[in-house]
């Protein structure tokens, strides 16, 4: 059965989420929906951990609480992850944490679904790992967006439809689930999420560079005698040319079959790659926009932070 992606998502979206599409078969996965459109089954977190609290008599279940820019994760780790909750129980907090986890929701009345996080591994990491998670999730928070604003112009959401847009399978089929449900999503709302995160950046200043960009690539006016959304874009995207295009192609194709060549069974750690990819001539810039396409087309995933695995 193939590894469900860790997708990274906000708390602040995450919380919002209402939805849960229950896997049929007893191996079949479960998932959540966000209301924009995220089919998540697994997270990739990184935040600063500011409690860890047992919940039980003898220790092995414990409740943590993770913060991000737009609020705070839950999590709960017991006894089935004895390794987890040790090391949970063992980190001095406050301290900076990544964590790949499966979501859990729990309906204490009808009507009401709350949503958590069980650990699969943690591990400490330093503000500046965390801060490049904060820009990558800022990215893909847009991108949902985008997909969200094109399948509310349709006349009925489809999946197929998106997929010819250019959004993933995943993707797609969550959009579809979010209208659905969700009906008619405030963007402005995870808009202004995406603006506060890069913000918590820079304090005090203008977003630069790449944060700057990724602002400016979305603009969201609301007026007073209507809820629809609009979405300004300085301009339209340019499509890229056929030369460029088949060169990123070349190059997803080429750190494709590098880490196919250096993954043992845990998979391949990011430096080997980077640096096997520089002996190959590809810049570091080129091998990570690689890296992130190859992840959002499902070739490959992250079980652990700084390691990766084909599908």
């Amino acid at each position: 059965m193939k590894r469900e992606t860790a997708w990274r998502v906000f708390s602040g979206e995450f919380n919002d989420s209402t939805v849960e599409i229950k896997g049929e078969g007893e191996m079949e996965p479960s998932y959540i929906i966000t209301p924009l459109g995220a089919k998540i089954n697994r997270l990739f977190i990184i935040g600063v951990l500011t409690d860890v609290e047992s919940v039980s008599e003898g220790g092995d279940f414990v409740r943590a609480h993770i913060s991000d820019p737009t609020g705070v994760y839950t999590l709960y780790s017991g006894q089935y992850q004895s390794d987890v909750t040790e090391s949970l129980s063992g980190i001095e907090v406050p301290a900076f944490v990544a964590v790949v986890g499966k979501v859990r929701t729990y309906s204490p009345e009808e009507g009401t679904m709350l949503v958590s996080v069980r650990p699969e591994k943690v591990m400490e990491v330093n503000s500046a790992i965390r801060d490049k998670w904060i820009i990558e999730t800022c990215k893909n928070t847009k991108d949902r967006i985008e997909a969200m604003y094109e399948a509310m112009k349709m006349d009925n959401s489809d999946p197929y439809k998106l997929r010819e847009l250019g959004y993933s399978k995943d993707l797609s089929e969550g959009i579809t689930l979010a209208i659905k449900n969700y009906g008619k999503v405030d963007l402005n709302k995870y808009v202004t999420l995406i603006h506060e995160s890069l913000q918590y950046l820079v304090p005090d200043k203008e977003p630069q560079s790449e944060l700057k960009e990724t602002q400016e690539d979305i603009e969201v006016e609301k007026t007073e005698e209507t809820e629809e959304v609009e979405i300004e874009k300085p301009e339209e995207k340019k499509e890229e040319s056929k030369d460029e295009e088949q060169d990123s192609i070349e190059t997803e194709n080429m750190v494709l079959d590098i880490i196919k060549e250096i993954e043992g069974d845990d998979g391949a750690p990011w430096d080997n790659i980077t640096e096997k990819c520089g002996k190959e001539g590809l810049d570091k810039d080129s091998v990570e926009e690689a890296l992130t396409s190859l992840m959002d087309k499902g070739l490959i995933y992250e079980p652990v932070l700084g390691t990766i695995k084909t599908t």
